[in-house]
């Protein structure tokens, strides 16, 4: 059965929208790439030196792009000096004031952000693509539903990192239920792992796991590369 004009025009503007994050966050990695590549003048490994100048790529982002709660970068350990910064990640409060985040890095501790083993990049540290991960609590960070976009970068020919952005999931509704609700029916937006990202009823709850097999389900695939993105609708 061929989809109405309705799905396809929401999976076009999905399309669109999601298009324009990854390109907004392919450009925040090759802006980081390119600092970096400058501040190091020749030395292998990221130090504080460094990292002149990249909190104020993080602060631009978030300032232009009022749907990310989030921005910044994360280092590759073996890329970092001994000692060195890890991570560069700004966040927006609810005072709509930037703040630099803290994570805890030190492995065996309760609360241990083991980033280089989850999935925004790890999975962009294998495969040299844009990652999206989530939705997921972020019980690091914001305690609520987040989608982080992840791009990786190399420094001199070496991967050195990722740069990205986190959205929540309520700063997200406005922006493509519009699109979800012009579709007859049931319908949400699905990642790579088959869980609502968003649902236009409570029949796809954001993080549930979506059971193929019924016969007036239907999916199509979103023109987003390597992200996975699908949307479900039923007839």
């Amino acid at each position: 059965m061929n989809p109405s004009t309705e799905v396809v025009h929401a999976a076009a503007a999905l399309t669109s929208w999601i298009g324009g994050v990854c390109t907004k966050t392919e450009n925040l990695s090759r802006n980081v790439a390119s600092l970096l590549e400058r501040n190091l003048a020749g030395k292998s490994k990221v130090g504080k030196g460094s990292l002149n100048g990249l909190d104020e790529l993080a602060r631009e982002f978030l300032t232009k792009n009022s749907f990310a709660v989030g921005a910044g970068t994360f280092f590759a350990a073996e890329s970092v000096e001994e000692g060195g910064h890890a991570l560069e990640w700004w966040f927006r409060k609810e005072s709509n004031v930037l703040e630099r985040l803290h994570l805890d890095l030190t492995p065996g501790s309760n609360r241990y952000y083991d980033y280089e083993k989850l999935p925004f990049f790890s999975t962009a540290a294998s495969t040299g693509e844009q990652t999206l991960w989530g939705p997921y609590i972020d019980y690091l960070g914001f305690e609520e539903y987040i989608l982080t976009f992840a791009a990786p970068f190399s420094v001199h020919g070496h991967f050195t990192g990722v740069s990205g952005c986190d959205i929540r999931i309520k700063d997200l509704e406005p922006l493509i239920m519009p699109n979800l609700r012009s579709i007859p029916g049931d319908a949400a937006l699905i990642n790579a792992s088959n869980r609502v990202i968003l649902g236009n009823s409570g029949m796809y709850l954001v993080g549930e796991r979506v059971k193929s097999g019924s016969a007036n389900q239907h999916r199509m695939a979103l023109d987003v590369p390597h992200l996975g993105l699908s949307l479900i609708y039923t007839t």
